[in-house]
């Protein structure tokens, strides 16, 4: 008996997109600040806090989203979505091991040691990673435009 393939759902994927680019667009605006400039506003903690986080949780989503429609493929831990997504080719491997391991490493941090999450790393982050989220963009959309490669459909 063939399983019928559950398609990606192109509406939920492109929204988590629109969410990373949304989130990447607003801290962009920190780019370019110094620490002291942006230390100096109580503000500035809480709206990277808070994009940093919610790009973060759409990559994850992202990638969950697509392993369920992988038989075999089932994350267990955050660190299991970039592995699996690594080793059925959905990421490239370098991306994967490097880049998206950080990523969902700090999005458990930032889950669940949020209290002590600094400005300073928070500021450094934005400065040295936010590429990391436009690369991951990138490779989400080439899925979008070949799907059959990773033998996967879109509805």
């Amino acid at each position: 008996m063939q399983r019928h393939k559950i398609p990606l759902n192109k509406e939920v994927l492109r929204a988590r997109l629109s969410y990373i680019e949304e989130s990447v667009a607003s801290l962009e605006r920190f780019k370019d600040v110094s620490f002291e400039r942006f230390h100096a506003n109580p503000d500035n903690f809480r709206i990277a806090f808070y994009d940093l986080h919610r790009a973060l949780e759409a990559v994850m989503d992202i990638g969950s989203h697509i392993l369920s429609r992988i038989p075999g493929a089932r994350a267990t831990t955050y660190k299991d979505i970039p592995r699996l997504l690594g080793r059925h080719k959905i990421v490239p491997l370098d991306f994967t091991d490097n880049q998206l391991m950080k990523m969902a490493g700090y999005r458990n941090r930032m889950v669940h040691f949020y209290a002590e999450i600094t400005e300073k790393e928070l500021y450094q982050i934005i400065q040295e990673d936010l590429e990391n989220f436009n690369a991951f963009c990138r490779h989400i959309n080439k899925l979008f435009k070949n799907p059959t490669k990773a033998g996967l459909a879109i509805e």
